[in-house]
């Protein structure tokens, strides 16, 4: 089979996932014909999709595509064979099932790392009553006033899209509009639409926060998801790699693109980001301590892990749900709303292993952005997570 058959086979077949579970395809900007022609197919069967997924890894030596491309296409069918698997109803462990998706293995985290970081929050929210109460009462007045939200938004994407234009090129006609919807399992989404334009989605049933918008919008946006898409619709799908049409949920690219967005306000920005923020939002009329918001992030940053305890506790424990937001209340220190909203995500067959991109991508990507050693040379490697086709194994091993 030639190179191009087979990344046409793979594209086919990614696509038709989506008629197993609607959103699988995370985004598709290929040739449109493809896609018509997956929707107006008889629905798949999921055995027989991972059974072509084995079949295409095989034939992967047979071509001439480039190591890099090969490993990027074969880590994929290696997910893609393990969801098929489990749509057909086949009984995967959970840890197996995240090393399949993401090729990382993930293990419970450090309560004692969870206990420390309770204390260092204390220090930043020092004052009567539990931490719990302390930092419920910090959040409600850090909450962006409803009638605000939109102006924050344009505020923040305008400021970081400056800054990401300034480091790393952007066609002139790249767009990012955004709206509120309700009702979803995460608190933002971006939506890419192809030819440089995304649509980014803010959950209303979530509040949002001071503190979070800026890496909300560094995430979804500037220098993240969005720019990320544009970078590599101009170079890679630019140069014929019709692999990176195909964006995927389970997957590699998700690990690789969430520790990347996760990341994205702290290489753009850097330490200081805080007093930067401060600034915007002193513009446009609100109050904001930026050094203490960012000393309270570093330090509750140690507890990214917990969403991922919580998973392995619910899927590969079988806690119930009941048992889980305890967990997520007591170690993340979430409010029971929200430790209930992280349970619809955790619950959704699509997203109950989605927390490891973040909490792994994070380790990982941050991990290998800190070989830099000054600030040009994190920007290149930064430049490198927006601009090439790297895998989890391709960053362990460099």
């Amino acid at each position: 089979m030639n190179a191009d058959s087979l990344v046409r086979e793979y594209l086919q077949l990614g696509l038709k996932f989506d008629r197993l579970e609607e959103g699988f395809v995370d985004a598709y900007t290929g040739d449109p014909e493809l896609r018509r022609q997956t929707e107006n197919a008889p629905a798949p069967d999921p055995a027989a999709l991972a059974r072509q997924a084995v079949a295409l890894r095989a034939e992967l030596a047979n071509t001439d595509l480039s190591a890099q491309r090969a490993e990027f296409i074969d880590v994929h069918l290696r997910a893609l064979e393990c969801s098929g698997r489990k749509f057909a109803g086949e009984d995967i462990g959970f840890v197996d099932e995240v090393f399949a998706y993401f090729d990382v293995r993930i293990e419970p985290g450090d309560q004692d790392h969870y206990a420390q970081a309770h204390r260092k929050m204390d220090e930043v929210l020092s004052g009567p009553g539990s931490l719990a109460e302390r930092l419920a009462a910090h959040r409600a007045r850090d909450v962006i006033p409803a009638d605000r939200l939109q102006d924050c938004v344009e505020a923040f994407s305008s400021a970081l899209r400056d800054r990401v234009r300034a480091e790393y090129s952007l066609p002139e006609i790249e767009q990012v509009r955004y709206e509120v919807v309700g009702d979803k399992p995460w608190s933002g989404f971006n939506y890419y639409l192809g030819d440089f334009k995304s649509t980014v989605a803010i959950n209303s049933d979530l509040e949002q926060h001071m503190a979070n918008l800026p890496h909300l919008i560094a995430h979804e946006a500037y220098p993240g998801h969005h720019t990320e898409h544009c970078r590599k619709e101009m170079g890679l799908v630019g140069a014929g790699q019709q692999e990176q049409t195909l964006f995927l949920v389970n997957t590699p690219q998700c690990l690789m693109a969430e520790g990347l967005a996760d990341l994205a306000l702290e290489s753009i920005v850097g330490p200081g980001w805080g007093v930067w923020a401060q600034e915007i939002y002193a513009d446009l009329g609100l109050r904001f301590d930026g050094e203490k918001a960012e000393r309270l992030s570093t330090a509750s940053g140690q507890l990214l892990g917990v969403r991922q305890d919580a998973a392995l506790l619910l899927h590969d424990r079988h806690k119930s749900q009941d048992d889980v937001a305890a967990y997520l209340e007591k170690w993340g220190l979430a409010s029971p709303k929200r430790a209930r909203q992280s349970l619809k995500f955790l619950s959704s067959p699509l997203w109950r292993a989605y927390s490891s991109t973040y909490v792994e991508g994070y380790k990982l990507l941050g991990g290998w952005l800190a070989q830099g050693k000054t600030v040009s040379e994190r920007s290149a490697l930064f430049g490198r997570l927006l601009d090439e086709p790297l895998t989890p194994g391709q960053l362990r091993i460099s």
